[in-house]
């Protein structure tokens, strides 16, 4: 390798200062870089291309040209100049271009560096087209910055993007060594590689990686998430929410750009401003961010009923099957908040909840004190998708919790990780092949589709003229046997963003051929049996669809559409799918731990403790939480139940089979869905029954049954037990209104629930089977009155006084701003509940039976 000076391509691209341009030039050239809080150990800016130094917005930009920063080279290159160049500034005025790998090398200190690339893609005079552009970056250490980038194919998916920026952050460990960047054209396309600017910058120790004793929330994990200093980090995105976009000028000394966030939200959101509020910083250093992203935000506003019904949400697009780090900026400065619990919310990140208590003054501890937190997600590779959107979504919590029923959020970081040696993304040349097959594959798409229909009607004539055909199996059609093979149905649209495909081979050999001792669960759509995968290591849980059941099919399919959407750690995973000619087989994670009415009667388990038995109920009630507020869309279980709530090794809830799922038109709350009554008796909400409307609050209802199972240790209906206690939900709401709701819980359980945790208990599974669903709870409000009742019960267990528990209810319920007589969603829903009588119902002889019968008054409550 030997240096060539000048015989690298330089690009020089002429520019005029209007006087505009040069107003905004001088007075930036006047801004002191002592005036920065931070002050960079080093701060190289290269203006690729180019001779002697350049100004821009106060910063000077040096030439790389017979300078000490000029490039090594291997082999030679030509010059040559851009075609009709547009107006730009520098960097973006010059460029460095060959057709050989070349390398910048830069003396350093050890530590933590930015490294940030500019690229203008541009249409060069000569051999030099933009889209034969096609080159890696990588840095010592081994790391790919980027791997087979192409300049023009960015620009044109981004609407005609003229600069592009790409920032890195490493961790230097040579002292007086240095850093080499690498740039090398793809072998075999005739390419060529370019760079408009470098930037190298110190960066202050641990502003991004994590301390030695550090660590913070992984999401979806038990474990904590570190960014280790062997990783690099990727920018995607900086944020400044609700404000203006800032200029590196504009920064705390390092030169990053904050951009607006307006094209991030689907809904725009209300932005409350305080230019003039002096801001303190005692949690976080001065140079996190800069004072303008403190002193805008983007909140809900003061609609309290809109606000509840929906989520403040930023979609970002990320790739998939990579680790980010995600930081987010808080601040209060409106000046009505002031104490903790004024504003609280719910944060939820990729569809997970990530904070169920969000209290910014609590986390900084006043008003005008900046805050951030950080966060660790993984975002699973889903198949051949590339991308997904990784979303942020902000919810307020319920007047007992708050006094402002809003959210806040000031600014969003988002960095990817880089492990050194990454999986390798397709060159341009095998991206342009991959829009070849897919227009090819659109166009055999729509033969195949001409196809169906043709089947579909021949068939459907077939089926009326022999009435054979219109019971017994189901006919799967040409839907999946004209796309496939002869041995494998099609992978449907429903199955794409599935982990993983399982061969039929794959899912007999974990089930030793099916083998019945396998089996551990039966349903109407045909056996779960436990298996194991990964060379016999890992178990899990196999649902296979009884080809003869029609209804288990279509069940089967929405269970696929529901569970490819949704990730959360009180929801069961599904692992992947097999699909061979008739057999449709799911393969979820394995719950050792069975279903929760396993543990509760009829079993020879041991009965579980009644502190275990309410974080079970929580955790389940955060899973229908997720599933009501969490997503873009409200999802409606629609089967509620203790044999649907399994149990992992570490008895963490999870809601699991979502056959009779839907999911609601509207993401506004308490919206109805016109539908044929489904569920499973004894769970039915009486309004869902009666009018055939569904919505969030009959999941409520269904829930509230469930609690009393917990409670009562009892079936949700009673065939051969006296008429009064015919069904669990109206005689346990009987027993609460005459003060005796301690005479019917389970025997195991007598002397050990403390009487106040048992009072709220009653109140909030009382309050979720109300018959009018319009006055039961959310499923937010339950599960904060199911942690007030564990409060309670973990307080009595420690010896300690009960008053405090009390009081902070008491404190919560002024908060609130409401009167005695309704001091949260759950008090009037106690003892006035239910005065109707349920009449008479005609029980089927299977009661898990998604088919029902039944008998009621119009005026019934409980099922």
């Amino acid at each position: 390798m030997r240096n060539t000076g000048n015989r690298c391509l330089c690009l020089i691209i002429p520019s005029i200062l209007t006087p505009v341009y040069l107003f905004i030039f001088l007075h930036y050239l006047t801004i002191p870089i002592a005036g920065y809080n931070y002050n960079p150990t080093e701060n190289f800016a290269i203006n690729c291309g180019s001779s002697g130094n350049s100004q821009e917005l106060g910063r000077n930009w040096m030439g790389d040209i017979d300078s000490k920063f000029s490039p090594l080279e291997n082999g030679t290159s030509t010059t040559s100049s851009a075609d009709e160049p547009p107006f730009l500034s520098v960097p973006y005025s010059t460029a460095r271009l060959s057709r050989y790998e070349f390398t910048y090398s830069f003396p350093l200190t050890a530590g933590q560096k930015y490294i940030r690339l500019h690229f203008h893609p541009s249409l060069y005079v000569g051999e030099f087209d933009r889209s034969t552009a096609i080159f890696s970056v990588k840095t010592g250490g081994g790391y790919t910055l980027l791997s087979n980038f192409s300049g023009a194919l960015v620009a044109d998916s981004d609407l005609g993007k003229e600069k592009i920026l790409k920032e890195f952050c490493i961790n230097f460990n040579e002292e007086g060594e240095k850093l080499n960047i690498t740039f090398a054209p793809t072998a075999g396309v005739d390419a060529y590689a370019f760079i408009n600017g470098i930037e190298i910058v110190s960066m202050p120790d641990n502003l991004y990686y994590t301390a030695q004793d550090g660590g913070f929330k992984f999401i979806g994990q038990q474990n904590s998430f570190f960014v280790e200093t062997d990783h690099a980090l990727e920018n995607l995105y900086r944020l400044n929410v609700g404000g203006k976009s800032l200029l590196p000028m504009d920064d705390t000394g390092m030169f990053r750009t904050w951009d607006a966030d307006y094209e991030y939200l689907p809904k725009l959101a209300f932005v409350p401003v305080n230019g003039s509020i002096t801001l303190k910083f005692t949690q976080i250093p001065n140079y996190a961010a800069p004072l303008d992203v403190y002193r805008t935000a983007r909140t809900m506003g003061n609609n309290k009923t809109e606000n509840m019904g929906y989520n403040l949400t930023w979609s970002l697009p990320v790739d998939s099957g990579f680790s980010y780090l995600l930081r987010l900026h808080f601040c209060e400065f409106q000046p009505e908040i002031q104490e903790q619990q004024d504003r609280e919310f719910t944060i939820f990140i990729a569809n997970q909840t990530a904070e169920n208590h969000a209290d910014v003054i609590k986390w900084s501890g006043g008003n005008g004190v900046p805050i951030y937190r950080d966060y660790g997600v993984m975002m699973p590779s889903q198949g051949s998708n590339k991308k997904q959107k990784l979303y942020i979504q902000l919810h307020p919590n319920p007047d007992y919790e708050t006094v402002y029923n809003d959210a806040i959020l000031n600014g969003i970081e988002l960095f990817k990780l880089i492990n050194p040696n990454p999986d390798q993304q397709p060159t341009s040349r095998e991206s342009n092949k991959m829009k070849l097959v897919a227009i090819t594959g659109g166009v055999v798409c729509g033969l195949v589709a001409v196809s169906v229909l043709y089947f579909f009607v021949v068939h459907q004539m077939k089926r009326n003229r022999d009435p054979s055909l219109r019971d017994g199996a189901l006919w799967w059609g040409p839907v999946f046997y004209i796309l496939g093979t002869s041995t494998e149905t099609h992978r449907s649209s429903l199955t794409s963003d599935l982990s993983h495909h399982f061969s039929l081979q794959d899912i007999k050999t974990a089930t030793k051929n099916f083998d019945k001792g396998y089996i551990v669960g039966e349903g109407g759509f045909g056996n779960v049996y436990k298996g194991y995968i990964s060379g016999g290591t890992t178990p899990v849980a196999i649902k296979r669809l009884n080809p003869e059941s029609q209804q288990g099919a279509h069940e089967f399919m929405t269970e696929i559409e529901m569970l490819s959407q949704l990730r959360h750690i009180h929801l069961v995973s599904l692992i992947g799918y097999c699909n061979h000619k008739r057999e449709m087989i799911l393969v979820y994670e394995y719950m050792a731990n069975g279903n929760l009415r396993d543990h509760l009667y009829n079993t020879d388990n041991p009965p579980l403790p009644w502190t275990q038995r309410l974080q079970i109920c929580i955790g389940a009630a955060r899973g229908l939480h997720y599933l009501h507020a969490g997503v873009k869309k409200t999802i409606i279980h629609r089967d509620v139940k203790t044999t649907n709530i399994l149990l992992d090794h570490k008895w963490v809830a999870k809601v699991s089979d979502f056959g009779l799922s839907k999911m609601s038109p509207t993401s506004v709350a308490n919206a109805h869905i016109s539908t044929v009554v489904k569920g499973s008796f004894g769970y039915l909400d009486p309004e869902y029954f009666r009018f055939q409307r569904l919505n969030e609050k009959s999941d409520v209802y269904s829930f509230g049954v469930v609690l009393f199972e917990v409670l009562c240790a009892r079936p949700p209906v009673n065939q051969t037990g006296e008429e009064e206690q015919a069904g669990l939900a109206h005689w346990a709401v009987t027993s609460y209104k005459n003060g005796k709701l301690e005479e019917i819980i389970d025997p195991h359980l007598e002397g050990k629930i403390a009487p106040m945790c048992l009072e709220k208990y009653g109140e909030v599974a009382v309050s979720c089977v109300l018959d009018q669903r319009i006055k039961r709870p959310s499923m937010s409000d339950v599960v904060r009155g199911l942690e007030l009742a564990l409060e309670l019960q973990e307080s009595t267990e420690k010896g300690n006084s009960i008053n405090e528990s009390l009081d902070h209810e008491e404190s919560l319920s002024q908060i609130s701003g409401t009167d005695d007589d309704d001091k949260d969603v759950f008090h009037n829903g106690g003892r006035d509940v239910c005065d109707s009588e349920a009449s008479r119902v005609t029980i089927p002889s299977n009661d898990e039976k998604s088919s029902i019968s039944v008998m009621m008054e119009d005026d019934a409550c409980v099922l």
